[in-house]
């Protein structure tokens, strides 16, 4: 153990030398006490254990997932804005090779994994049950207990910055550069713990809302009566649970060959580093259609909403989501083309990377018939969603060049890539969940955000992403490669490189203007009284905002699609309001402290492995077993909201 704790330090010390690291330290340890401090001052930590920390209600865990995703945004924006700092100008020294390359490799991964991915579980969350009829979700508990994993597996990945050295072999972490030979040090391991703590919380969000959807829709809410968006959400949960176990494996592998000495990956002693390429983008490749697939649901609701039309061409729209599904399984060697798979492979894969755009042109021809003849309103969710469109467009070209195997040979590794990677995850996601928070806000918080300070940030963000991302395309086909951190003034490649790094700091720019719009908003920002602020189209528009914690008082009857739109088309919104007489006990989830427990004591064991102490990793392991047992005796785990309680909050909220 001494000479665990003596080679922490080490490492410690060895990481943290220069003003960038020393400042982010100090930044970080007053941060922590000044939460501390308001929150002793307030006295505020048994609000805090009731209401949030032991919350299994998803419109809270949605709200926790949110702000999780926005304070990932930031911090992988922090990194892209240093990365770009160090690429501006020739021959810049601003980072250190070990320093740029251990940004590069937490940017993607944030981005990715602890920004993208709780911003579509967070949407997932607030709207799906409200959507559907629902009261929660299938399994409240284990939703619950996917937040904490997600939560504390960010937490170690992130602390990383702190203790010890982040990872530095590139998000994708291929091996050899990941093998213990190669990168010695604690960052890796940081790496694969986190992220596969996070991504068991992600296999269980799936099992969920695939449970969710299927089983508790409200009566007469068939398939093809769903709501775009809960389609969106049902098509990402399939891939979901067929994805992540590969990425799983993958990290599971290389982490023993890491901490056990086995050779999964190490051709020196029969292992095969290709293998871990393929289980990675396995699980890659679908996972960019994950993300984007929610986003595409949430565009389609607001497209119809703003235009006041019914979506045009709903059955191809359900369609080429589930297409997307399936074709997303088998594109994945176009990650690799140059590797020698040969002609036959590249061919087959070549040809699925084109297909897989067919049913994505679909959705955004269908989303442009909607709006043709609307009454369109340019409210912020409808500048974003319309934003995405010629954003995505240029992405979607860009990937069918890529997808053409011999011209990859051109772009492999180029910023041509780094440029279409951008465009779509950035143009797609992004854009896609900053609509959605727009849109679905008042409804989880009672206020719209102001719309001028909103404007502003659209414009600065959009007009930052096309100066950043259009130089990279120009720059790729002038032989500059990804994962560079310095480069010779005689290459050319300067000005458009400094051109880059101004759009990144517009968007930069951008992403303050939302932050100072969320803070004003809360004060000042126009209060959502009626429950229905856009004139919207589905059931969660006809429930007040913020939602009661029971969701619905009654579960409404559906007979069509756009259920609230009909009935307010037909003025029968009556139809879903509550009755005394049609008011029965709910049964409600209690809360429980046990899946925040569970996060904890998976943090515990994974730092003890990631510094191969194995009391604390043995002892976060039996937290966790013991925690799973309390659970299982756990039998008494409802409560019933009794009539007369639904009845004073409904008549409070002005339904009865």
């Amino acid at each position: 153990m001494l000479e665990a704790l003596r080679n922490f330090a080490d490492t410690y010390l060895m990481w943290h030398e220069g003003p960038l690291i020393w400042g982010s330290d100090a930044l970080i340890l007053l941060t922590v006490i000044g939460i501390v401090a308001v929150l002793t001052y307030f006295k505020k930590w048994g609000w805090l254990w009731r209401e949030w920390l032991t919350t299994v209600d998803h419109k809270k865990i949605g709200i926790m997932y949110m702000i999780a995703a926005l304070l990932m945004l930031f911090r992988g924006g922090v990194d892209a804005e240093l990365m770009r700092t160090q690429l501006a100008f020739p021959g810049n020294h601003f980072l250190d090779a070990e320093h740029y390359n251990q940004i590069f490799t937490t940017h993607g991964t944030i981005m990715i994994l602890f920004m993208a991915m709780p911003f579509i579980f967070a949407l997932f969350n607030i709207v799906v049950p409200l959507q559907i009829g629902a009261r929660d979700v299938a399994f409240p508990f284990l939703n619950a207990v996917s937040f904490w994993l997600f939560f504390f597996g960010a937490l170690l990945f992130n602390i990383s910055f702190v203790f010890g050295g982040s990872p530095d072999a590139g998000w994708v972490s291929y091996p050899p550069l990941s093998e213990l030979e190669f990168d010695p040090g604690p960052g890796e391991n940081y790496y694969l713990l986190g992220i596969q703590i996070s991504g068991i919380g992600s296999i269980a969000t799936g099992i969920n809302f695939l449970a969710t959807i299927l089983k508790m829709r409200a009566p007469g809410m068939t398939l093809m009566r769903m709501p775009l968006f809960t389609w969106s959400v049902l098509a990402a949960s399939i891939m979901i649970i067929f994805a992540f176990p590969a990425l799983t494996v993958a990290l599971a592998l290389l982490l023993l060959d890491r901490i056990a000495g086995t050779h999964f990956f190490t051709m020196l002693h029969g292992g095969n580093p290709t293998m871990f390429v393929n289980l990675f983008w396995i699980w890659g490749h679908p996972e960019v259609y994950i993300v984007v697939l929610p986003a595409f649901g949430a565009f389609s609701e607001i497209v119809a909403t703003f235009s006041r039309k019914r979506i045009f061409g709903y059955g191809s729209m359900v369609s080429s989501l589930m297409l997307i599904s399936i074709i997303s399984y088998f594109v994945w060697v176009h990650h690799f083309f140059t590797m020698g798979a040969g002609p036959d492979v590249n061919t087959f894969f070549a040809i699925a990377s084109m297909a897989v755009a067919i049913p994505t042109g679909v959705k955004v021809f269908n989303w442009l018939f909607t709006m043709f003849q609307g009454r369109i309103r340019l409210s912020l969710p409808m500048l974003w969603a319309i934003a995405f469109v010629p954003c995505f467009a240029i992405g979607g070209a860009t990937g069918v060049m890529l997808a053409v195997a011999p011209a990859d040979y051109q772009y492999h590794n180029s910023y041509f890539l780094i440029a279409h990677f951008h465009q779509t995850l950035i143009g797609g996601v992004v854009f896609g969940m900053l609509a959605g928070m727009y849109y679905w806000w008042p409804k989880m918080f009672g206020f719209k955000l102001d719309e001028r300070l909103g404007r502003w940030a659209f414009w600065f963000f959009n007009a930052g992403f096309y100066v950043c991302f259009m130089p990279q395309y120009a720059l790729g086909f002038m032989g500059m490669q990804r994962r560079m951190y310095v480069y010779p003034a005689d290459l050319g490649w300067g000005p458009l490189n400094l051109v880059s790094t101004i759009g990144a700091y517009l968007m930069g720019i951008g992403f303050l203007f939302i932050v100072a719009q969320v803070v004003y908003s809360i004060r000042h920002g126009e209060r959502d009284l009626t429950g229905d602020p856009w004139d919207g189209r589905t059931l969660e528009w006809s429930l007040p905002s913020p939602v009661p914690h029971y969701n619905f008082a009654a579960i409404p009857t559906v007979t069509d699609r756009d259920m609230w739109w009909v009935l307010k088309n037909e003025g029968r919104t009556e139809d879903l309001q509550p009755k005394s007489a049609d008011l029965k006990p709910i049964h409600m989830p209690k809360n429980s402290g046990a899946p925040f427990l569970i996060g904890v004591s998976f943090f515990v064991a994974g730092f003890g492995f990631v510094f191969n102490w194995w009391l604390p990793a043995v002892a976060g392991l039996c937290g966790v077993a013991a925690c799973l047992a309390w659970r299982s005796f756990q039998y008494d785990d409802e409560y019933s909201v009794p009539v007369e309680e639904v009845m004073a909050t409904e008549i409070s909220l002005g339904r009865l």
